[in-house]
């Protein structure tokens, strides 16, 4: 069998034409849903990705605000910042772009975002408020990858599903969300012994590590539903996931690609976060 590809571009390319329809319906209102996104020092990754976040807001009908600060910026003056957009009415979500150089507390960092405008959903607060399954805000990751098992109606009531990585950005969340679904989850990590053991019983296997072929198509139940979040290099430097695409997708019944899967939907929920807390400003 050959998996059915869900294709994160064209999924993407969907919601965030419901986004660019409410964004101008805020906006006849007289308020322009506004993301400030913040980023400090030179990672040439992190680069890319606000640059394609900035344009996402632009080409969505969003105001976005870009703060660009050398590396050797003070924590103190990042957390000053932070709390003139806490304030600032036509900001509606704040997004510091993570990694942080060292002698910055992250932590420190996302708990300064009022819970309100915190649109990653990092905050403590929301955190636990997923926990009970009433967040404000679902980290955009985990968030994207439920919008694309949604996408092909695949059953996670009474799914297994086996979650690789234990991150509180992707892995603890997507654990979360696929339990309020109704599923049976394992999360495995870098210490589970005999992952394949696990995985080879899951109808549905999230890879969230960044290790390339950390799943291989051995490991995979036929028929299950596949979701690469992984984002390497191989031998050629060209991109790919946590999965072995070439073999997986011959035993799979779903699979995402790397690149053009989960990736656009990360960008996407964020602005469905950004929208949503908009609105929720409005009482919309």
């Amino acid at each position: 069998m050959t998996a059915t590809l869900i294709d994160g571009n064209a999924l993407a390319k969907r919601i965030r034409a419901e986004v660019a329809t409410r964004a101008a319906a805020l906006t006849a209102r007289g308020h322009q849903p506004g993301l400030a996104v913040i980023l400090v020092g030179e990672d040439q990754a992190s680069q890319v990705y606000v640059r394609n976040k900035v344009k996402a807001c632009e080409d969505n009908g969003l105001y976005s605000s870009l703060d660009r600060y050398p590396a050797d910026l003070t924590e103190t003056a990042l957390l000053a910042r932070i709390d003139e957009l806490n304030r600032d009415p036509k900001i509606n979500g704040i997004l510091v772009q993570l990694p942080l150089p060292k002698h910055i507390d992250s932590h420190k960092v996302l708990e300064a975002i009022a819970p309100e405008k915190d649109v990653d959903g990092f905050h403590v607060s929301n955190a636990g408020a997923l926990m009970t399954g009433a967040p404000l805000f679902r980290p955009c990751t985990p968030y994207g990858c439920m919008k694309m098992l949604e996408s092909v109606d695949f059953p996670l009531r009474g799914a297994v599903a086996v979650v690789i990585g234990a991150s509180n950005i992707v892995g603890k969340p997507m654990a979360m969300m696929l339990l309020q679904a109704g599923a049976t989850v394992t999360i495995c990590n870098s210490k589970t012994k005999d992952l394949a053991a696990h995985t080879r019983n899951a109808d549905v296997i999230v890879a969230a590590v960044g290790k390339r072929n950390i799943v291989t198509a051995d490991m995979v139940k036929p028929g299950a539903a596949v979701i690469d979040v992984g984002m390497n290099r191989d031998d050629a430097g060209k991109l790919c996931g946590d999965v072995d695409f070439n073999g997986v997708k011959d035993v799979a019944g779903y699979i995402t690609p790397v690149p053009g899967g989960v990736g656009p939907m990360t960008i996407t929920m964020l602005l469905v976060n950004t929208i949503e807390a908009a609105e929720r400003t409005l009482g919309a």
